[in-house]
């Protein structure tokens, strides 16, 4: 096993580097500072412009169609210019991952080609309630079936491009009393008619992505759009899960490159009692700290990226790249925030941004005391 990536992915790494450092970087700060939550869809033109909403859509729908590792590779360089910004594409990955798995050959081509292209439209995945965030199957949402439709009654919190997306795959119950057995996935139109938007969250981190409530009141989805066989969503849920989390684990490598940049830039310049601050051990130390966990972070997410390619059970790799990626990256860019002393304590310099959107990536897609229950039960 090699550590040399192919043309392909060095391609795609350079493609993204420069997307990132020309479309993403130079907006991140002043999308972060906003003081109101209006969505910028410039993010979404930006994206489509190069195809990055489509990255993990087959090339015969439209998309890029790249692999897990590849996939891995862009995250890292878009999480390094803005994980806020970042975030409206990864609600896309994680729809049309789940959707490129599980769905039939019609829902793919009406669905899938919408991610792609110029004119590329946002998704999302819809699964957390009030009364469901880590445990998934008390899921209150209802879906009853009336003819050839479903009906589906209930609301959604904390979702990703919620009011901004053209379709969502939403996470529904036929039964809350059977819990995972009768937990069901659909295909729902962003248009349909009893379906709304509810409060936009005012976060403190990854202020460029719009997150909110759905409110679903009588929203009819023909049965075409369930996706898989029925009374699967658990399982459908999981599955995707699995396989978007070393995104998100490339995501944290990102970020924590970023701040760990900066802070050794910093270090090599800033002086006190006559020399550069990096040769003051206590400086030199947290910076050697920095690059280990960010090397190591990398190739546990790139382990887990492998894994999925090689069609290889990925749960526990996956897990663990989502947990020290996470944690890693919060632990960097809290160092480089104490390199930079009282700057890194302003708005002038990004690593406080680092910091806040970093929070953020321990508690979605499962919070990570999940991941290690997930990981204990494997051992």
């Amino acid at each position: 096993m090699g550590f040399d990536l192919t043309k392909e992915q060095l391609e795609c790494q350079k493609m993204a580097r420069e997307f990132a450092e020309k479309e993403i970087k130079p907006y991140a700060a002043e999308l972060d500072k906003r003081p109101e939550t209006a969505f910028d869809w410039n993010i979404v033109r930006r994206f489509a412009k190069a195809n990055l909403l489509g990255l993990n859509v087959p090339k015969e729908y439209g998309g890029l169609g790249v692999d897990m590792m590849t996939a891995v590779i862009v995250a890292e360089e878009i999480g390094a210019a803005c994980l806020g910004i970042m975030s409206a594409a990864a609600g896309n990955w994680l729809a049309t991952t789940c959707l490129k798995h599980v769905g039939t050959e019609n829902q793919k081509r009406r669905y899938l080609t919408r991610c792609c292209g110029g004119n590329a439209l946002l998704a999302a995945l819809a699964v957390t309630e009030a009364e469901a965030g880590s445990d998934m199957a008390g899921i209150k949402t209802l879906a009853v079936r009336n003819g050839d439709h479903y009906i589906l009654n209930g609301t959604k919190i904390f979702i990703t491009n919620a009011g901004l997306a053209n379709f969502y795959i939403v996470f529904v119950t036929s039964d809350p009393k059977k819990r995972h057995s009768g937990l069901n996935a659909f295909i729902v139109d962003g248009d349909s008619p009893g379906l709304t938007l509810g409060a936009v969250e005012d976060k403190i981190g990854l202020r460029a992505s719009q997150v909110g409530t759905l409110i679903f009141k009588d929203v009819k989805v023909p049965v075409e759009n369930l996706l898989g066989a029925e009374n699967t969503g658990f399982l459908i849920a999981m599955q995707t899960l699995d396989m978007s989390r070393p995104c998100l684990g490339g995501a944290g490598v990102g970020v924590s490159r970023a701040a760990y940049e900066i802070a050794l830039s910093y270090a090599r310049e800033r002086k006190q009692y006559g020399r550069p601050i990096i040769e003051n051990q206590a400086i030199s130390f947290m910076l050697a700290d920095m690059a280990i966990e960010i090397e190591a972070a990398r190739l546990l997410t790139w382990k887990a990226a492998w894994l999925i390619d090689q069609g290889m059970d990925s749960t526990k790799a996956s897990s663990m790249c989502k947990v020290f990626s996470t944690e890693m990256a919060e632990r960097v860019c809290s160092r480089a925030i104490q390199i930079l002393g009282a700057h890194g304590y302003t708005r002038d310099w990004p690593v406080e941004k680092y910091y806040r959107d970093a929070k953020a990536m321990a508690i979605y897609e499962g919070t990570n005391q999940i991941q290690r229950m997930i990981i204990a039960s494997m051992l």
